[in-house]
């Protein structure tokens, strides 16, 4: 939906694909379901029916490579063919990490966002354990970086406002005392800021490669209106910070 299409206007989709041939399902190849969007990238649409194919996975025998064997066929095709798991865990996410070259986590800023690290960090042992496969993430991208971030307290005053009067007025006029409202502000931005260090430093243990993404209302509104940011809004902090992402990527293959 994020790139302008609704996976109801199609009769076949990923999941067709996964249960391609198991049992009664008809047979799916990648290729019959791939869809092209307004910004120019193909897609290979999913819906909530993938919730469901778990259960048919596990009674599979090379249900880790079912996507990675399915790709192959339209490999040729593509320069880059990107992988977007569901935020859960299970076979759909093994099969996507099985089927890359390389992996990129993404994590928002979010007080738990260490504790889903851990848990895949425990599924990469499992699968260099179970399938001989050893995965090793090579990026991590932090989104919403500095949005939990206080706004600054209201005492201060903003450097555009700084002119030669304001000096002057400073000089003469002693500024009042914050309150106790915004002595809080302060506190709670300063333990905010000391999280998000602490958090990036651990990241950058666990990573290769760690990029922020800063907040940005816009990448919500290049969500509702179905286009990647790259395509609405190129030039926001956003924009700017996936284009450098994008530069790392490419240097890849």
């Amino acid at each position: 939906m994020g790139l302008g299409f609704s996976p109801e206007t199609v009769t076949r989709n990923i999941y067709d694909v996964f249960l391609s041939g198991f049992e009664d399902f008809p047979k799916t190849g990648l290729s019959e379901i791939i869809q092209k969007t307004p910004s120019g990238i193909d897609l290979a649409p999913s819906n909530l029916d993938l919730v469901g194919a778990d259960p048919y996975l596990y009674r599979m025998d090379n249900r880790a490579g079912i996507l990675k064997e399915a790709i192959a066929g339209v490999r040729d095709r593509y320069d880059f063919v990107l992988v977007d798991t569901p935020p859960s865990m299970g076979q759909l996410v093994i099969n996507g990490l099985f089927a890359a070259d390389h992996v990129i986590v993404t994590l928002d800023s979010g007080t738990f966002a260490l504790d889903g690290v851990s848990t895949l960090t425990t599924i990469f042992g499992d699968m260099k354990e179970d399938l001989g496969r050893e995965i090793i993430p090579e990026m991590a991208v932090v989104t919403r970086w500095g949005e939990c971030a206080p706004s600054p307290c209201p005492c201060a005053e903003p450097a555009e406002t700084k002119d030669i009067f304001s000096l002057i007025r400073n000089l003469f006029y002693k500024k009042p005392e914050p309150t106790p409202e915004e002595i809080k502000a302060q506190e709670e931005q300063k333990t905010e800021h000391e999280r998000l260090l602490s958090m990036l430093v651990e990241i950058k243990r666990l990573f290769r490669t760690v990029y922020t993404i800063p907040y940005s209302p816009q990448v919500y509104e290049a969500q509702k209106r179905g286009l990647p940011i790259s395509h609405f809004a190129p030039e926001s902090g956003a924009g700017m910070a996936y284009k450098t992402v994008t530069g790392e990527v490419l240097r890849w293959n």
